[in-house]
């Protein structure tokens, strides 16, 4: 079973990483880390570097394909080489899935037209502007299309893809064996729990990236 994440500079590096996790642990699994050319991928950070062991051309058809988010997916959804990759690897794919704005880019390929999506909750409203329907769920599964919403969101979706792929019990396993048991200390992990002055922090923080991207062009 072939299973393809791009990644990119700019990239979440928890999008790609958390469903790697999970899904390189599915028996008969071979995750590949593939991009426009192989090399290393700067995350949004610039603290860490993911490498592409593989271009898109090298592996056409996968049976998965996952598609993480970061600032440096905007690039992504104007990228035709990037995009006809999508397009072409998802008519015969098993699954087509995306985390956080991951999804934008599948919508830009005119993957989530007319389907139920989720994306990182800042960029839900982008997605209707790509003919799809933005939802408020961790994930969202429409037919062999899954997307999840924010960087650990993708944790969840690949438990479920994981399933799909093999049956309960192996994805139960798979949780037990990475011990994902999510207690976190605050309860402000999505906007309908979060008070608006710390969703005020996030807006900020989004902005100042957005002002340091278009000035660096």
């Amino acid at each position: 079973m072939q299973i393809a994440i791009p990644v990119f500079d700019r990239m979440t590096a928890l999008d790609a990483i958390g469903p790697y996790e999970v899904l390189s642990r599915i028996p008969g699994a071979k995750v590949t880390f593939v991009a426009s050319e192989t090399g290393p991928k700067r995350a949004d950070t610039d603290m860490l570097s993911v490498n592409a062991d593989a271009t898109l051309a090298d592996i056409p058809d996968p049976d998965v394909i996952l598609i993480g988010g970061g600032y440096g997916s905007r690039a992504l959804m104007k990228d035709q080489e990037m995009l006809d990759w999508v397009r072409t690897a998802h008519e015969t794919s098993q699954w087509t899935t995306s985390v956080c704005t991951g999804a934008l880019v599948l919508a830009a390929a005119g993957i989530l037209d007319g389907l139920e999506a989720t994306t990182y909750w800042l960029e839900l409203e982008t997605l209707r502007q790509f003919g799809a329907t933005p939802v408020s769920k961790r994930f969202v599964e429409q037919g062999k299309v899954i997307t999840a919403a924010g960087v650990s969101a993708g944790i969840d979706m690949a438990l479920v893809l994981a399933a799909r792929l093999t049956n309960d019990d192996v994805a139960k396993a798979i949780q037990l064996g990475i011990e994902y048991d999510p207690q976190p200390p605050f309860d402000t992990g999505s906007p309908a729990k979060a008070p608006e002055q710390i969703q005020e922090l996030v807006r900020m923080a989004q902005r100042a990236e957005e002002q340091t991207m278009t000035a660096s062009g």
